[in-house]
Order: C-alpha cells, then structure tokens, then sequence
C-alpha cells in the first residue's frame, strides 16, 4: 500500500457513508432537482468529509495504545505503525482547518454547526467517550448536527428550507440504533477484555444493551410513523402516502438487529449498511419510494 494511500485511509473514507445524512434537508425540502442548491449540498458532504476525517485521526492518536492491542483496530495505519503519529497529527490539523475554512466560506449557520460538531467530537475523545450511555449519546448527536449541517447549508439559497424537528428526532433515534447495537457488537468481540479497550464497556452488559436498543427501535419507528402523517408533513407534501415507507424502516431495523443478534455483525456500521445485500436492496427501495412520493404529489 503506497504512502499517500494510507495517509488517505488515516481519514476513514469508508465512514464518510456517515455524512450522507447532509443530504436529507435536500431530498426532504424536494431540491433534489435545484442543481445549485445540489452543488451546495455536495460543497458541505465534502467539507463534513474533512472535518470527521480529522476527528477519525484525532481520536486514533488518542487511542494508539489500546488500538494496538484490538484484534482489528491494530491494523489501522496509525496503530499499526505504517503513519507515524507526526505524520498523522499534521495530516489531522489539516483537514481540519482546510475545513473549517471552507465552511466559513460556506455561510455562517453552517460554520457555526461544524465548529460545535468539531468542539463536541474533540470532547469525546478526549473523555467523555468513557462515561456510559453519554459515550452514544455524543456520537448520536454528531448526526444530529450533520443533518443540522445540511439544513444550514441550503438556507441563504433558498429560505424556504427550515428545520424540521422530525428530522432531528428520528436522526438521533436511528443514531441512538446504530451505536448500542456497536457497543453491543464490541462487548461480544472484546468478550471479557472488553475494558482495556473503551472504559465504558465495563458499565454495559448484552442485557442492558438490549434493553436499550428495544426502546431506541420501538422510539424510531413511531417518530418515523408520526412523522409521515403528522398535519404539518401531510400540508408540505400535499400527501398522505409516505406512510407507505414505514415497512420499509421496519424491516431495515429490524434486519440489522439480525445482523448484529444473530450473526455477531455491526462493529462498523457503515460496512454493514453497504456489504448485506437485503439492506441494500431495501435501502433502496426506501429511497425510490419516498421519492417518487416526494415528487410526485
């Protein structure tokens, strides 16, 4: 593997997937088809990119001794060895200032909810990723701010784009999903070293994650349902029928809890989201369906 290889690997390209979640307020606010405001919503994936690239590399620098000694998490170019940590920490600064540059270049809303996404992220590597329960709540409200992000970014276009508190609920509750079904997953790996590793894993148990993740899943789909007929939504779309996606989150969730369950999956869920075929093919289909009903009605 070349060298500007695994600097670019330092950023995590793989979990950049994350981001997407910009690009909701574009597809919800039916601008999919505006190609500025299109532009803009790719100009701020980009710069989120950068910055959670930076964070990824910040937070392996933190974590390089107990990185090394994870049966996967060793073979990252920084614990591994490949990147020296000079390299990475100048690599990290970079993208990070690279991005928040462009982000001022962007419009202020926007800078202001990427430099509280970069302040927030610095915090939890910096601790707060060792306290129970606020270790996920942290990262679910990383994607909150990204989808605040998305809103931001489109704004001084077109003020017809504002935001919703749907948007921001039913993202920290899938947030909420994804990341006690991770921890979930790293308690199964790490079995009893699971401590060594993350100081918050000597408070969770496969019980008490469970029981988490039940009420995250049951929270989810009815702020979904709700959502797709809730007055406000129905007088937006001129529709009722967004209702009929709801299957559609259903089996998606319900899937990766399968995944995660039975088949011992989820320690990334970006790479779970893009390799299992049923996902994908239902993702999809969440995707086209809730279009053609978005922009058809």
């Amino acid at each position: 593997m070349g060298k500007l290889t695994l600097y670019i690997a330092c950023l995590r390209p793989m979990q950049w997937t994350k981001n997407l979640v910009l690009i909701a307020a574009l597809i919800f606010s039916r601008n999919l088809f505006r190609f500025q405001l299109t532009l803009r919503s790719i100009e701020a994936l980009a710069i989120f990119c950068l910055l959670s690239g930076s964070i990824y590399i910040f937070n392996d620098l933190v974590d390089f001794e107990q990185d090394r000694a994870h049966p996967v998490k060793r073979n990252r170019p920084i614990a591994s060895g490949r990147v020296s940590k000079r390299g990475a920490f100048l690599l990290g600064v970079f993208a990070a200032a690279v991005g928040l540059v462009l982000a001022s270049f962007l419009n202020r809303g926007f800078f202001v909810v990427s430099l509280v996404y970069v302040g927030i992220s610095i915090f939890y590597s910096l601790g707060l990723k060792h306290m129970v329960v606020l270790d996920v709540l942290i990262i679910s409200v990383g994607f909150v701010l990204r989808a605040m992000a998305g809103v931001e970014a489109l704004k001084d276009l077109d003020p017809g784009v504002i935001m919703s508190p749907w948007l921001l609920v039913c993202t920290l509750f899938l947030a909420l999903f994804l990341g006690f079904n991770k921890r979930r997953h790293e308690i199964h790996l790490l079995a009893g070293d699971a401590g060594s590793h993350r100081k918050s894993l000597e408070e969770y148990s496969k019980e008490f994650l469970d029981a988490m993740i039940a009420v995250v899943t049951a929270a989810t789909v009815i702020a979904y349902a709700i959502y797709t007929i809730w007055p406000a939504t129905v007088d937006k779309f001129h529709t009722e029928h967004l209702i009929y996606t709801v299957p559609f989150v259903v089996f998606g969730l319900f899937r990766y809890m399968y995944l995660v369950i039975m088949k011992n999956r989820g320690g990334s869920p970006s790479d779970v989201l893009v390799s299992d075929l049923p996902l994908v093919v239902d993702i999809i289909l969440w995707v086209f369906v809730a279009g053609l009903i978005l922009y058809t009605s």
